[in-house]
């Protein structure tokens, strides 16, 4: 199969998940937080249009469906951010793309706010944000300079990214906020970046091997008293 073959099936499969995810967060809202033990995987299917079987081979819950839009999201956290030009700052370049991966488009407030507000699906949220430090820290590291092995600057940063981006989410979602979530987004990731970067730790000496003791020289030794 040719790369275009594969890059169709590819899509293709995207499409599907994608369908299904949306699916299972419609019933999730429509059923509310408390009655999420009443959407089955058949409904899922059927309001997907693709077979019991098929959505098996998709997910293997309820919760990983509905939070399936963000699952993805996280995944390209990294390739948005090695996108951005190689000439912009760190802070620029990481908000910029976290902005552009968040909020194109802005989330739905009832499909968020049931994610959030509903314990099982909050941990599959965690969970999902989890799988986005990984690969921008590794996108981090390329873009600093920075070996992942030896400095936990990248790691800290990407916790601290995906952490600012669920406080904008919270935020965002409090009565009354009417602020684009670009700009709550905006905001959190400014605290982020609020502090300098720490220099990268200086390489360790080797240990130097201590010197044996030295024996004392003849005419260090104390003298006898020979009874005189």
């Amino acid at each position: 199969m040719n790369d275009d073959g594969m890059d169709l099936r590819a899509r293709n499969k995207q499409a599907t998940r994608e369908a299904i995810g949306r699916a299972a967060l419609r019933l999730a809202i429509e059923r509310g937080p408390h009655g999420l033990a009443l959407v089955r995987v058949h409904d899922i299917a059927t309001a997907a249009g693709v077979s019991p079987r098929t959505y098996n081979n998709y997910f293997s819950s309820r919760e990983e469906a509905i939070c399936a839009f963000q699952a993805d999201q996280s995944r390209r956290a990294g390739q948005a951010l090695r996108a951005r030009p190689a000439e912009e700052p760190l802070d620029q370049a990481v908000t910029a793309a976290v902005i552009d991966l968040y909020t194109d488009p802005e989330p739905d407030k009832a499909g968020l706010r049931m994610i959030m507000m509903t314990p099982e699906l909050e941990g599959e949220a965690l969970k999902a944000f989890s799988m986005a430090e990984g690969p921008l820290a590794e996108a981090i590291a390329a873009r600093t300079g920075t070996d992942l092995a030896r400095d936990v600057y990248p790691a800290v940063m990407a916790a601290a990214v995906t952490g600012a981006v669920r406080v904008a989410g919270r935020h965002w979602l409090e009565p009354g906020n009417t602020e684009p979530f670009a700009a709550v987004l905006r905001r959190t990731l400014s605290c982020v970046f609020s502090a300098t970067p720490p220099a990268p730790p200086e390489p360790s000496a080797p240990p130097q091997p201590s010197a044996p003791p030295r024996a004392r020289a003849v005419s260090e030794r104390p003298e006898r008293n020979n009874g005189r």
